[in-house]
């Protein structure tokens, strides 16, 4: 039973060893690092970042696919994937711009296959983000009644096809969460988990 157990983290060892030798997901977390340093100081995300990451993400793997199929169309795929994924909380106002690209950015190095399970796990991670910083700061309430709010919103604009048009007032406001730092962990968890076979 303890040769089977060490067998099993030797192996895990080496997959995580690949994984992070691996060009393409080198490059994905260090220009992942760079987004949430600079959402984290100033709330911001530069464009440079995400188009280049955007730019080098389709190349990469147009140039160098992962396996056969994986091309440029399944990297444009995952990056549009991403994006229309990020799209409605955008246009709710519970996600900025930089956000947006910065998950289209991800799906561009992810691609199709792995685009909407990366997706969840971010958004896991970003839920359980603002669940801790409304419990630490007293504002859990809060949360709760803009999260019903958005979801009221949302379910009535799909039907009635109006797009929503709404403002988080102070009253609504948890607070401001560098979203950039959710969408670094949400990633590597799903990487990580994909690399081990959990997911």
């Amino acid at each position: 039973m303890k040769a089977k157990h060490m067998s099993t983290l030797s192996t895990n060892f080496a997959l995580l060893i690949e994984l992070f030798t691996n060009p393409r997901i080198l490059s994905l977390f260090a220009l992942l690092v760079i987004a949430a340093v600079s959402d984290c100081r100033s709330y911001r995300i530069p464009n440079w970042l995400t188009l280049s990451g955007v730019i080098f993400g389709l190349a990469y793997n147009a140039l160098l696919p992962s396996t056969s199929g994986h091309g440029l169309t399944w990297a444009a795929l995952g990056m549009l994937l991403c994006f229309a994924i990020s799209l409605p909380l955008y246009l709710l106002h519970a996600m900025g711009a930089g956000d947006v690209k910065l998950m289209a950015m991800v799906g561009a190095f992810l691609g199709a296959s792995d685009a909407l399970p990366a997706a969840a796990s971010i958004y896991i991670a970003g839920g359980a983000a603002a669940l801790l910083y409304a419990m630490w700061h007293g504002t859990l309430g809060r949360l709760l009644h803009t999260v019903r709010m958005l979801v009221q919103i949302s379910v009535m604009s799909t039907f009635s096809g109006i797009k929503p048009d709404i403002q988080l007032g102070a009253n609504e406001s948890i607070g401001k969460l560098p979203y950039a730092l959710s969408i670094g962990i949400g990633t590597l968890v799903f990487v990580v988990g994909r690399k081990l076979g959990y997911w």
